[in-house]
């Protein structure tokens, strides 16, 4: 009997452990302090209970899919979005038409090259913007280089080559946004380095920490070259770049063949979808929060950027669910083609100047949708120091990072010396598996990891819509 009564009583204090309810840290808090750790507290447990982001992304990815600017389905995602935000009950929603660009990608990609009599299939995808091949496809041998210098050095030897770039991410770098800016430029510029030296074709590693099979399309230029020195150009996978490599070292006149059928086609109307909460005090004085909701057409845009569109407009369910109304006017916003043009940036900023709108601060999420870190700030030192001093109130939730850095595509255009603008920077070792391949759909995205982004970035407009303002030197 006093067994039973013994395994009852730890059975009690175990039950008690488990269901103790959490506490935030108040303690060395003024009581202003106090007020927001509640409100933030709040704000998580909305998220996390109730959210809506995760099934707004399901519907997003899995019945519009990837969403390429100019394409049928990114028109559809205008509507998703404008119905959404009406929703949700923003206080006005509306269209900003915008012109963007029109590439479409075409039969899928075919690469081939045969080395000590085995033909090897190559993991391919044409990058945004470039030509496609004759209808025959191209076969050439190949420079292997690991920069644009290196490739420009080679001058008249590139003539008539295919020219692979592989340099790959530097993997000692812990942030892995840094490690991909140590290689695009070798995917962007590529082509416009070589095909004025006539090369034939270009390919390109592609951009990723991992070691697979999936090849990661994205933006290329000609840059000002005439439209005759304009070559295709396309990315292989990382394995597929490891495995050429060593072959052309036992083969270094192996010939390289690739097949595309891409094409641009001439600029389509769009939308950026913008919808608003307006301001009780100073609703002149307008925080952008956005992602965009264009992507690239190989997967359904999960991560980059569905994750960033639905935490966006999560903001501002929170914000009405526990009715929070804001001093300043919270304007939420979809836009269209960051991927190749930020047009729709481009177009808020210029609207936003010839309105004569009053911005005084940006967020922008664009980065995936992992588990939350914290967040890159671009502001004036007052500014800067005025956000790293809320880390007492975000730390408790992982909101670690505070550092000066930059914000996004779509937001950086508002830009100036009081125009005080962040990036939601999630955890980001993942996030280049599935950058801009067929891998980007909705199941890579974690639900509670999408739902403590949303609360993130919603307390870190709570805290800049009541402190930043006043520390802001605004125009009313």
């Amino acid at each position: 009997m006093k067994k039973i009564l013994l395994l009852i009583l730890l059975s009690s204090l175990v039950i008690s452990c488990n269901t103790k309810p959490e506490k935030i840290e108040s303690e060395g808090l003024s009581s202003e302090e106090k007020i927001d750790s509640t409100k933030i507290k709040t704000l998580f447990n909305s998220a996390l209970i109730d959210g809506k982001s995760y099934e707004w992304l399901r519907d997003l990815t899995q019945n519009i899919g990837g969403r390429l600017s100019g394409s049928p389905e990114a028109a559809k995602a205008v509507l998703w979005g404008e119905k959404l935000m009406k929703e949700v009950g923003l206080d006005s929603v509306w269209l900003q038409h915008v012109m963007v660009p029109h590439w479409v990608r075409g039969e899928k990609e075919v690469a081939t090259y045969a080395t000590n009599s085995i033909q090897k299939k190559v993991p391919i995808c044409a990058l945004g913007f470039s030509v496609a091949t004759p209808n025959s496809g191209i076969l050439a041998e190949v420079l292997e280089v690991t920069s644009l210098a290196e490739a420009e050095a080679l001058g008249e030897k590139m003539n008539g080559k295919i020219v692979f770039f592989n340099r790959p991410f530097d993997n000692t770098l812990i942030n892995t946004f840094s490690a991909y800016g140590g290689c695009v430029d070798q995917r962007v510029q590529g082509a416009a380095v070589c095909g004025k030296f006539g090369a034939k074709g270009v390919i390109v590693r592609s951009m990723t920490n991992a070691v697979d099979d999936f090849p990661h399309t994205g933006t290329m230029s000609y840059g000002d070259l005439p439209q005759e020195q304009h070559i295709p150009t396309a990315a292989i996978s990382s394995s597929a770049a490891n495995i050429l490599s060593e072959d052309l070292k036992e083969n270094p006149n192996l010939k390289f063949y690739f097949k595309q059928s891409c094409e641009t086609l001439p600029d389509a109307p769009s939308f950026n979808v913008v919808g608003e909460i307006r301001g009780t005090e100073t609703p002149q004085n307008i925080f952008v929060v956005g992602g965009h909701l264009d992507s690239w057409d190989l997967g359904e845009g999960a991560h980059d950027d569905g994750a960033g569109v639905v935490q966006s407009l999560e903001v501002a369910y929170l914000f009405k669910k526990n009715n929070i109304k804001p001093k300043n006017t919270i304007r939420i916003v979809f836009f269209m083609n960051e991927e190749n043009g930020t047009r729709g940036a481009k177009k808020y900023a210029e609207l936003a100047k010839l309105n004569k709108e009053n911005h005084i601060g940006g967020l922008e999420s664009d980065a995936g949708g992992h588990t939350p870190r914290g967040f890159s700030i671009d502001a004036n030192s007052v500014n800067t120091k005025l956000l790293q001093s809320w880390k007492t109130l975000l730390s408790p939730y992982g909101l670690h990072d505070l550092d000066k850095g930059g914000s996004g595509a779509d937001i950086s255009p508002l830009k100036e010396e009081n125009v005080t603008l962040v990036g939601y920077r999630p955890d980001s070792q993942r996030y280049f598996d599935y950058h801009h391949t067929s891998r980007d759909t909705f199941d890579k995205v974690n639900k509670r990891e999408l739902e403590l982004g949303s609360a993130s970035m919603a307390s870190i407009v709570y805290l800049m819509d009541k402190y930043l303002y006043n520390n802001t030197l605004v125009k009313l």
